[in-house]
């Protein structure tokens, strides 16, 4: 590993056409690739876990799985609702949806309780994740009947319908923040480097790496199936490890070009970056895919998906700054190098003097750097106290695994889904039992699971609460008049135009038992009327388990029980990850600080670097929970809060954020090192590599924090979350810990820190480093 890099570079360098050549063709060969074989989506068994998933496992074995359905409501535009047009729409809805390929049933048509909205639910065929590409021709038919009856309201939503509007919601977010992102890039980039050219390598780079990278993730799903979530990431962890990768090299570059003053040409300039930088780079992107591998061991779909997406995407951005990097320097070193006469001539015409080199830290930085330098014991007492203190409110953090209830009301199915839920609160959330026996046993089964449904409606946490008063009497005349329980039939004008039928909770909202041919498993279907998240939806989970079903269907003997639905998904999808929580970071940590010891050959650097990333990782934490587990920034930041954290966002990002804190970790020390391979002592060692790290690595977080930051302004509150707190942690990683943290151990440990390492002599320019990858030559 310490020549590939430069063995890579020399190749590059003087092969600079096909160089590039290679790298576009490999581009479009990974598009092409990723195109023809498609992407394996995720399939409905892929996403189960815990007991939910053991009940839906054995609910689909008897052919009872969930179906996707759709609901689609008619109401008056004003007034009272006619039910001989709102009929007349029910009928056209059904004769359309009947004829769709896509459409398995379409049931009766049901009042609500207060008779103002007519409701028809239409079963999608297949699993329930295909609904939100199959929704399509139902949404059209829907607007269809709408235009056809103008003085009603028809309107649709459901579980495919929701899906497909938060996946069009999401692409409209990720275009929102490219186009946030990419001109704050492009201006940081000319900041740094006062030239559109080499501003635009970087982002030509990032940007085709990103390319790549997505075709192989195509090609990947086929060995791990896709969650639909490795693209958003790619793209977010893509630019932002893109442009810093480039921006080192680049950076390392120009500072051996201005060191050489004319005396060396491109390819020497190119081997010597590649000497040092490349180095870093490549070890900086291994611990960044070490540090994201280990969202494998959390065996969830979505993490796997995750930990792929970033994997592939730092792999190629490693491999584009080791590859055509070089060649585009090479190919930028000699147009500068052909150009440099006729300017040094238009200069001395003008009689300008040459340009003197800009000094490495400027007076912000070494502002910055100023307390730790001179008073080291004090700076590090105060940063590490401020990066406890934003750490605190992570103590109170509370999970939640964000639902259908949770989305942004900018989706219109969201806000059908509102309106459908204020008419039929019995719609908001299912619990599911699924039990298993011999069919011998299934009539005992089914009058205990009977019995279940009993149980649960007398619960008050499963009671329908009337709404107004008009309900409060409806419920009371259900109990003598059949047509308050009754589906509206669509094929009797009576039922649809008869505005003295009295409308009631329709019996199929009813605890209904289905069983499967075989009589081997039967589910049970129960209605709660609270939102998901909502703590009584919790509750009557924690009853049915622990209360109902041992009182019932749990006190026959051979049989399984199994509880599936709305809120057990997300109960037990967080238990899961909690579960799994001890086993990644434990992995994680081992994995830093084994990563830093091999890289630097120093056991005290290697536990400096766990330490220094748990506190970032810590006080980003706590500022998320401060922000979005409260309501105070909810107009600031545009959410809804929902009281907790997005389940997969803490996980995900001390994985992420202990492998970005690398990079910085390791292009700082880095220099530090450089310095004193050259035979600066321990002190002037840390200063000097503080000087020249300093700028590029505040400058490469600026990209970061921006390219993160646009993910505040999309609409989902689990992307938000994500945004802030990268933002957040990259910012307090680059400032505090780098800046103030880092320099002041380092200077109190003085050669302490290199322990076991023996301080090196000087060496040559021409040596190799003395010992250790990222040993630099001076």
């Amino acid at each position: 590993m310490r020549h590939l890099p430069v063995r890579m570079a020399r190749w590059s360098a003087r092969h600079a056409g096909r160089a590039i050549a290679g790298w576009f063709a490999f581009v479009v060969l990974c598009l092409v690739a990723g195109v023809a074989l498609g992407t394996n989506e995720a399939t409905t068994k892929d996403f189960w876990v815990g007991e939910a998933g053991r009940a839906e496992a054995t609910a689909t074995e008897g052919g009872l799985e969930r179906s996707p359905t759709e609901r689609i409501m008619i109401r008056a535009r004003s007034g009272e609702l006619d039910m001989a047009a709102a009929g007349a729409a029910a009928r056209d809805v059904t004769v359309r949806m009947r004829s769709l390929p896509e459409v398995e049933s379409v049931a009766a048509p049901v009042r609500s309780k207060d008779g103002e909205v007519l409701l028809v639910s239409v079963v999608l065929n297949g699993p329930e994740l295909e609904g939100r590409t199959n929704v399509v021709p139902l949404l059209e038919q829907t607007a269809a009947v709408g235009a056809d009856h103008p003085d009603l309201v028809v309107e649709e939503t459901g579980s495919p319908a929701i899906s497909k509007g938060v996946n069009d919601q999401r692409d409209e977010d990720l275009a929102l923040s490219e186009r946030i992102s990419l001109p704050v890039t492009v201006i940081t980039l000319l900041i740094v480097f006062g030239s559109v050219i080499m501003a635009g390598v970087p982002l030509l780079l990032a940007l085709s790496s990103i390319a790549a990278a997505i075709g192989l993730s195509m090609v990947a799903s086929h060995v791990m199936p896709d969650a639909g979530v490795g693209t958003n990431l790619i793209l977010l962890i893509g630019l932002a490890v893109g442009v810093d990768y480039t921006l080192f090299y680049l950076k390392r570059e120009r500072e051996e070009r201005a060191r050489a003053d004319g005396r060396l040409g491109p390819e020497a300039l190119v081997e010597l970056a590649a000497a040092t930088a490349g180095r870093a780079i490549v070890v900086s992107g291994l611990a960044v895919i070490v540090s994201t591998a280990t969202l494998y061991l959390a065996t969830d779909v979505i993490f796997s998906s995750l930990a792929t997406g970033t994997i592939l995407v730092v792999a190629v951005a490693v491999a584009s700054s080791l590859t055509v990097l070089p060649a585009l320097l090479v190919v930028i070193g000699r147009r500068a190098d052909r150009l440099a006469p006729r300017r040094a001539a238009r200069r001395a015409e003008r009689g300008k003097p040459a340009r003197a080199g800009k000094p490495e830290t400027g007076r912000v930085f070494a502002a910055l750097l100023r307390p730790a330098r001179t008073r080291p014991a004090l700076t590090l007492c105060l940063s590490v106290l401020v990066m406890l203190g934003l750490a605190v409110p992570a103590l109170g953090l509370k999970l939640i695994d964000p639902g259908r209830d949770t989305f942004s009301r900018d989706i219109p199915a969201m806000r059908v889904y509102d309106r459908l839920t204020e008419s039929f609160p019995e719609l908001l959330v299912t619990h599911e039992v699924v039990t298993r026996s011999t069919p011998e046993q299934a009539a005992r089964v089914k009058h205990a699971l009977e019995d279940l449904g009993r149980r649960a409606q007398a619960d008050p946490l499963f009671a329908q609460a009337p709404k107004n008063a008009k309900n409060a009497k409806n419920a009371k005349n259900a109990k003598n008049a059949k047509n308050a329980v009754d589906p509206v039939d669509p094929a009797d004008p009576k039922d649809l135009t008869n505005p003295a039928a009295n409308p009631g909770s329709p019996e199929h909202f009813h605890p209904t038992v289905r069983t499967s041919a075989d009589g081997r498993i039967s589910v049970l279907e129960l209605s709660v009327p609270h939102p998901a998240p909502s703590a009584e939806a919790i509750a009557s989970l924690t009853h049915l388990r622990e209360d109902h079903i041992p009182a019932t269907v749990g006190r026959l003997s051979g049989v399984e029980t199994a509880v599936s639905g709305d809120v057990a998904r997300g109960r037990d999808y967080v238990s899961h990850e909690s579960d799994k929580l001890p086993l990644v970071l434990g992995f994680l940590l081992l994995m830093t600080f084994l990563m830093t010891v091999w890289a630097f050959r120093s056991v005290v650097i290697g536990a400096i670097g766990v330490v220094l990333n748990l506190l970032s990782a810590g006080a980003s934490l706590g500022m998320l929970v401060l922000v979005f587990q409260g309501t105070w920034a909810e107009g600031l930041l545009a959410f809804d809060s929902l009281g907790a954290i997005a389940s997969r966002v803490p996980l995900f990002l001390v994985v992420i954020l202990f492998g970005l804190s690398m990079d910085y970790q390791v292009f700082v020390v880095s220099r530090i090192q450089e310095a004193r391979q050259n035979g600066m002592s321990a002190r002037e060692a840390v200063l000097e590599g503080l000087n020249r790290s300093a700028k590029v690595v505040t400058s490469a977080a600026i990209v970061m924090v921006t390219v993160f930051g646009a993910f505040v302004a999309l609409h989902l509150t689990e992307m938000k979350q994500m945004g802030f707190c990268l933002a957040v942690a990259v910012l307090l990683d680059a400032v505090v810990i780098r800046l103030m943290v880092l320099p002041s151990v380092l200077l109190l440990l003085g050669e302490r820190a290199w322990w076991p390492a023996r301080r090196p002599g000087r060496v040559g320019r021409t040596q190799e480093p003395a010992a250790g990858p990222l040993a630099e030559v001076g």
